[in-house]
């Protein structure tokens, strides 16, 4: 019997989890980690990598190697990679075919549903484009649900009956979201959400490499960002952004940190070296705004719900940039209280999308999942008027109607532009599709009437249906005609390409899981050796020479990645370590 599991997307990381012996739970990969990097790379020979090896070659070779895939979800932008182009949705599959292997070498099953959790404030687009990722990647994908819906699930999974109105503020490596939950009964009900698509770690990171780059510059007179060599500046730029990302962690729980990078350029045939110590202080100024750019969604998420901040029972802060003490603390200035300390923001939203999946398999005792629409929906009217139809913070699925008479005498055609956003003015919306209404029945100005209805599902996706009222003809669109949503061609297409890569995927987890055990062993190795020299384990000279060998037979198999070497050494060293295991 096949399986179905919840996967958390993400910016930087993606987790997937699933239903075991009633209870959600983490997959590890190969690696033994529940997080892989949502990194794609290709080597130069055009071998795939995905996740932490994808992450490896970024210094090394960066213009074939793709992060942050989630901010091109829903545009029309593709990625160049040799000769060959890749939609958004393409590189998003291959990450989600990774996780689809992992979940079935852990599970022992075939995996072919899947839960795939999105921002709650992404668009129409960037839900069918991650709908579509999912089927490229082999999933039938039973539903899309918003992250801080997937929390609250996380959150309420034990908590029975005890009703509780929760505050999700999610702030991931991309995007931004706040929803307010009521949860009671074993239903969660989503009383209002809001956020912002373009902010997130991502840019935090960004603006610590802008900081790095102008002391540099200050300092020994070289402007990083205008180096003449295209594929080295590349190289400086992507070993900026990930020391700006282990300093901006480093910093959740120190004061200061260093960042070291040697040679980070060569003049002539002098190396320059990158040193620079960061402080909290310093990090928090650099970022203020950004943070401060969180407040205004949770005053209008909280007027949207009709809500003092002294109502709200609980907080639960979601995603790796909630860590951050400055975050931390304007969360609870605005709120009043502190947030949750007892639930994993990295790990939270996996969970959640599991408990989804195994109450779609009935596996779990049902909850009921009342979500809202992130934006407002509507059509475009005569002087450029946009006429809602679905306010935004309705509770969805949901079916709306709306009237309209004709303009002109004898009128038998209707555009009808469907568009979402909160502006009075249509051309301030962003446009979802359209079609023509024909066939109108011919008549004296607003004599002729037209019905359309919108039917918007639990995922998010919208099916609009427009009619002459009087002869009940007419035409109906699913939003999905937009030249950012594959075609089912495109569609078939990446799935053939992705499931070639599939030998490819599987050879690289056995090497990656090889290259692993390897390291562990190692590791187990020198510190049974510093043991035996430091008397903390009786271990004579010979013995300690002994492991010594066994440990660099290790060290040089590992630079040749010779696997089944490795294996040979580790089947050994394990024996070796056993032996001393007292």
């Amino acid at each position: 019997m096949s399986q179905i599991v919840g996967i958390d997307l993400g910016t930087t990381n993606s987790l997937v989890a699933a239903v075991i012996d009633g209870k959600p739970t983490l997959i590890p990969n190969e690696r033994g980690k529940f997080i892989t990097p949502s990194v794609v790379g290709f080597t130069d020979t055009g071998e795939l990598l995905v996740g932490e090896p994808a992450k490896n070659q970024a210094v090394a070779n960066p213009e074939r190697t793709v992060t942050s895939i989630k901010r091109l979800m829903g545009t029309d932008r593709r990625i160049v990679i040799g000769e060959k182009e890749y939609s958004p949705q393409e590189i998003s599959a291959v990450i989600l075919k990774k996780l689809k292997l992992d979940a079935e070498t852990y599970l022992g099953s075939v995996v072919n549903e899947a839960i795939i959790t999105v921002p709650a404030y992404f668009t129409d687009a960037q839900r069918q484009a991650t709908k579509d990722g999912g089927e490229i990647a082999g999933f039938k994908v039973e539903r899309i649900i918003n992250e801080p819906t997937a929390a609250a699930l996380a959150y309420g999974f034990d908590k029975g009956g005890e009703a509780r109105t929760i505050l999700v503020y999610d702030l991931g490596g991309g995007t931004f979201d706040v929803s307010l939950i009521r949860m009671v009964e074993g239903a969660f009900k989503v009383l209002a959400t809001t956020g912002n698509n373009n902010l997130g770690g991502d840019d935090f990171d960004y603006r610590v490499v802008e900081y790095l780059i102008e002391r540099f510059k200050d300092k020994e007179k070289i402007d990083l960002k205008n180096i003449p060599d295209v594929s080295q500046q590349r190289a400086i730029l992507q070993r900026l952004k990930e020391a700006a990302e282990t300093a901006k962690i480093d910093l959740s729980s120190l004061l200061e940190t260093e960042v070291n990078l040697p040679f980070i350029y060569t003049e002539g045939e002098e190396p320059v070296h990158l040193h620079e110590t960061l402080t909290r202080a310093k990090y928090e100024e650099l970022v203020r705004d950004l943070v401060e750019q969180t407040q205004q969604p949770i005053h209008l998420a909280l007027s949207d719900a009709n809500l003092a901040p002294e109502q709200v029972d609980a907080i639960i802060l979601v995603g790796g940039m909630t860590r951050t003490p400055m975050v931390q603390r304007l969360v609870r200035d605005e709120m009043g209280k502190e947030a949750l300390k007892d639930i994993n923001p990295e790990e939270c939203v996996a969970m959640g999308a599991a408990i989804q999946a195994g109450i779609k398999r009935g596996s779990l005792e049902e909850f009921v999942v009342v979500d809202v629409a992130p934006f407002t929906l509507g059509i475009e009217t005569e002087g450029d008027k946009f006429s809602r139809i679905v306010p935004r913070n309705t509770a969805i699925p949901c079916s709306r109607k709306s009237l309209y008479r004709t303009t002109v005498d004898g009128q038998t055609e209707a555009l009808i532009h469907v568009l979402q956003g909160e502006s009075d003015k249509a051309s301030q919306n962003e446009s979802l599709g359209e079609f023509i209404l024909s066939e109108i029945t011919p008549a004296a100005r607003g004599d002729s009437l037209v019905e359309v209805f919108f039917d918007y599902d639990v995922n998010g996706i919208v099916k609009i249906t427009a009619k002459d009222r009087k002869t009940a003809q007419g035409k109906s669109i699913t939003i999905k005609a937009s030249k950012k949503r594959l075609t089912t061609d495109e569609v078939a297409h990446a799935q053939r390409d992705v499931s070639r890569h599939t030998g490819s995927m599987l050879a690289q987890r056995e090497r990656s899981k090889v290259l692993y055990e390897a390291e562990s062993t190692l590791k187990d190795l020198t510190l049974l050796i510093r043991a035996g020299e430091k008397g903390e384990k009786k271990i004579d000279s010979i013995e300690i020479s002994r492991l010594s060998e066994m440990a660099n037979k290790i060290k040089e198999a590992l630079k040749s990645e010779d696997l089944s070497l490795l294996e040979e050494h580790i089947e050994k060293a394990t024996g070796l370590i056993a032996d001393y295991s007292y």
